[in-house]
Parts: structure tokens; sequence; C-alpha cells
């Protein structure tokens, strides 16, 4: 059954290493029928977080945020991708995570992670999951880690490498099943 799917994209760099990374998973959410809004933050600038999108009062917020509002709110499910910054998030994707909030309340999360090493931004993955976790958007227990992202996929989100194409079903694979598992409680009312 047909899902909705938001692919957070969290770098502002001129020379984005992990553009394709998120392309490719736009992409392939995409050839499963799913209905996917790809939201890179180079496209949506948001200030410093001052006060979060439920602050403001309605119809006061900044047009970027607004539209943002609309893109996290009705989708079911997230892909989050990031590089990995000295270790952490890129301050870009934190700010955009920190605006909202219910937005992402009962929807699971997925994480896919990158680096220039080997190591695929593993350690960012870890502060990920427990931001998403506290904004009320739990990822799944898989982690899509891509190493050595610069050979792994073209800027366009051709995957060069079979290897991350075959690891990308298993992993849509449970996001979907827990899309599908949250969206089917939410139906029946939330636990609040």
């Amino acid at each position: 059954m047909p899902l909705k799917f938001a692919v957070l994209y969290g770098s502002v760099r001129a020379e984005r290493a992990g553009i394709g990374s998120a392309l490719f998973f736009v992409r392939k959410l995409e050839e499963r029928g799913h209905s996917v809004q790809f939201v890179d933050v180079k496209e949506y600038p948001l200030p410093f977080l001052d006060r979060m999108y439920k602050e403001f009062p309605a119809g006061t917020a900044p047009e970027s945020l607004e539209k943002l509002h609309g893109i996290l709110n009705s989708a079911e499910a997230f892909v989050v991708v990031s590089g990995e910054y000295n270790h952490s998030i890129p301050p870009a994707l934190k700010n955009l995570l920190d605006h909202f909030q219910r937005e992402y309340f009962f929807k699971p999360s997925g994480i896919v992670t990158y680096s220039a090493g080997q190591y695929g931004g593993a350690r960012v993955s870890v502060h990920l999951r427990d931001v998403l976790g506290e904004l009320g958007t739990p990822s799944i227990s898989s982690v899509f880690n891509i190493p050595r992202v610069l050979d792994a996929f073209d800027r366009d989100g051709t995957c060069k490498d079979p290897a991350l194409e075959k690891r990308s079903v298993r992993f849509l694979n449970e996001l979907e099943w827990y899309a599908d598992a949250l969206k089917a409680k939410r139906a029946g009312g939330l636990p609040y």
C-alpha cells in the first residue's frame, strides 16, 4: 500500500558529497510506488532556532516553516540522510529537525549516514537515533551507513556499488513495515 515519505537531507556545503545518496533513496521509494517529498535544507533556509513552528500564532510563521510543516505533517515516515560532522549531526540538519515536533509523532524514521571514510557516518547515527527518538519519530533498528560516499553514488543518485543496492532492499522493507504498522495504530487513536 503506498505511503507518504519525506526524505530529509541536511548538508548545505558547496560540494555536497551525500546528495547522491539522498536522491538514491528518493528514487528507490518512488520505485516502490510511494509518494516522496525531498526536503533539502539548502532549498528551505531557516533561521537559527528561536521559535519552533508550533510557537508561532496561526498564519504568522515564515513561509519556509509553513511549507515544511505541510510536508512533515503529511509524511507517514521519514528517511534522514546525514553526513558526519565532527562525529555528529550537521548544524543545518539539527536546526531543521528542531523547528518541529508534533509533525514527527508516532511515525518511524530510517537513518542513512555517510562519510568519505571507511565508517560511513556510524558515529552520527548514534546521535541521530537519540534526537529522532526524542522528537517522537523512533528510528528503525537498521541503519544504512555509506562508507566512501564519493565512490558509492553519482550526484544524480545513481548507485555505483551493487552491495548498497542489495542492502537498501532490507532497509526499506523494514521501514515500510514500521510505517504500515504505525499508520494503522495512529488510525485507531493516539496514546494520549
